[in-house]
């Protein structure tokens, strides 16, 4: 029988941090900021199209909505909370589809 010593128990620790570096987090703020940019151009883009045309007014309330919750995404992206702005890029996309959808 062999015991584990305390060394090998800090070993394993140390491993499961280095999973994720420094340069991991950082790429993935600029990922989260760049996409929730260039989606909330988009929805921006599509939303003055839109109000120009003869859509109704969901449409383009709704791409606007859109994008103003890609907006916040890349807000809290580039402050380092990837998870919540991923979860709101989806959603903004979501926005924007229905608003599609709706036409």
């Amino acid at each position: 029988m062999s015991a584990r010593t305390d060394s090998d128990a800090q070993d394993d620790i140390d491993d499961e941090d280095e999973e994720y570096g420094p340069d991991d987090a950082r790429r993935a703020r600029w990922t989260a900021t760049g996409t929730g940019a260039l989606l909330t151009l988009a929805g921006l883009a599509a939303s003055l199209l839109r109000l120009t045309g003869s859509a109704p007014v969901l449409v383009p309330v709704a791409y606007a909505l859109g994008a103003v919750v890609c907006a916040l995404a890349a807000f809290l992206g580039s402050r380092g909370r990837t998870r919540r702005a991923l979860w709101l890029l989806i959603a903004g996309v979501m926005v924007m589809a229905f608003g599609d959808q709706a036409d």
